[in-house]
């Protein structure tokens, strides 16, 4: 594969349409020009991520020991964590111990976080220097959801005690090692969080005015246990850039960055998409199939379980299917509408669960609303399925009104129901002190079914 190009950008986003259609053409293409890969991995390490994240990983390893360990962290913050740990172990220990020290402590911590075997993280942190080491070691200490494992301990800290002009002097010779300095934090003598200014408010001030004089006082801060969903809030409601992380003392520890709650709740939202549907939290297209298999079986079983209960009640009305075999093949739609309305309702909830919680106050609000709407959709759905139904049964010779009546009837019925379990699921997992979205997709498709099926058979025993 010849290419003639004239910037490594230009490079990168040829490379990466062709690796999405034919990774082994851009593998043996960057395998044999190492000098473009290293200035492409140099001049645009994220571009360079895209790259490696569509060639396996064998070759992903052999193109990551080409690059400088400077550059080789740099494209290693840009990966996925868990495919960041997996290149890394490919390394020599020696040698992964050296990119880690390059790489900032909280994505050190993140991508040591995705390696499973504890002697393996602690024989690559006793490399580390110590000072970083240490760090990283308080980094992974906090949970990956909380405030401490978002945060950054790269901050801007002045003691309160300093001028304007001392404030910018020491900035200046502090601005190498920080890459964010939207706001100067300033600490008392313990090292707590006394206020807080922003780097274009300190840049105005008189050089004799003291710090204390124009932070802000009592700034809105985390703890280090927050859970990231309240981070986002806190940054969401005050329009914030970063938000201050304090341990139990009141002393600064670190800070969250807007970038890193954006990723967070991307997280959050794929996580909980994940559970609703009845998988762990971690599962992807890059997990082991072992861990896959284990984390997706269990739910799968519990499955049959709940789905023996819409069998069972389907059988009791096998009189009524021998005598009338179309229901059999009206049952499925039925049982397919309220599916589609459940989840709609199933959607809206999480949604708002996930973005800003539902009080419990609005819980009855938010009830009567999906059953309303379940009613008039329901009474549409409902006259489009009785036609269906009366229908096929003119065709069949069987009575086209009792029928479509019973197919009236059971649509409405089931699209008003299933609003409800779509919206009550979820709030009754929470109440129960539950993730709203752990399985409610699997629960949800249970009471649809049971509804669609025994429901409809239900309503047509009785009116036929």
């Amino acid at each position: 594969m010849k290419l003639r190009l004239r910037s490594p950008r230009e490079l990168a986003r040829l490379l990466l349409s062709i690796a999405r259609r034919q990774p082994e053409d851009v593998e043996d293409y960057l395998e044999d020009h190492v000098e473009e890969w290293s200035a492409l991995a140099e001049a645009h390490p994220g571009d360079a991520a895209d790259i490696l994240e569509a060639l396996s990983g064998e070759v992903a390893a052999e193109l990551l020991t080409e690059l400088d360990t400077d550059d080789a962290a740099e494209l290693l913050e840009e990966l996925r964590d868990d495919l960041a740990a997996d290149l890394l172990l490919d390394l020599p220990v020696t040698d992964a111990a050296e990119v880690l020290a390059e790489m900032s402590p909280e994505e050190a911590a993140d991508v040591l976080a995705k390696i499973e075997d504890p002697e393996t993280v602690e024989s690559l942190l006793e490399l580390l220097p110590d000072e970083e080491a240490t760090e990283v070691r308080q980094l992974l200490a906090y949970p990956p959801d909380s405030a401490g494992g978002l945060m950054t301990t790269d901050i801007a800290v002045l003691p309160v005690g300093m001028t304007a002009g001392e404030a910018i002097e020491r900035l200046r010779v502090l601005h190498e090692e920080l890459e964010n300095m939207s706001y100067v934090y300033i600490v008392d003598e313990q090292g707590r969080l006394e206020g807080v200014l922003s780097f274009r408010d300190l840049v105005f001030l008189r050089p004799g005015a003291g710090l204390d004089e124009a932070m802000i006082r009592n700034p809105v801060a985390v703890h280090t246990h927050t859970d990231r969903e309240e981070v986002a809030e806190l940054i969401r409601r005050y329009h914030l850039a970063a938000l201050p992380v304090v341990d139990d003392e009141g002393k600064l520890v670190g800070m969250v960055t807007t970038d890193a709650v954006l990723g967070a709740v991307q997280e959050e939202a794929s996580e909980d998409f994940a559970v609703a549907m009845g998988t762990a939290a971690e599962d992807s297209v890059y997990l082991p199939v072992r861990r896959s298999v284990r984390n997706r079986l269990p739910w799968i079983a519990f499955d049959v379980v709940l789905s023996s209960t819409v069998v069972l009640a389907v059988s009791w009305f096998e009189p009524t299917l021998d005598r009338f075999v179309v229901l059999a093949s009206l049952m499925p739609l039925v049982a397919r509408i309220g599916g589609d309305a459940g989840a709609q309702s199933l959607a809206v909830v999480i949604r708002a669960l996930a973005s800003g919680g539902i009080p419990g106050g609005e819980v009855r609000r938010v009830l009567g609303r999906e059953m309303r709407i379940g009613v008039i959709n329901g009474l549409v759905i409902g006259l489009l399925s009785g036609g269906l139904g009366a229908t096929m049964a003119a065709l069949r010779g069987q009575d086209p009104v009792k029928v479509g009546a019973a197919m009236l009837l059971a649509a409405w019925g089931n699209l008003i129901l299933a609003g409800l379990a779509g919206a009550g699921i979820p709030l009754a997992l929470r109440r129960l002190g539950f993730d709203p979205a752990l399985g409610s997709n699997l629960f949800l498709t249970t009471a649809t079914d049971l509804l669609g099926f025994a429901g409809f058979l239900a309503v047509a025993t009785a009116i036929l």
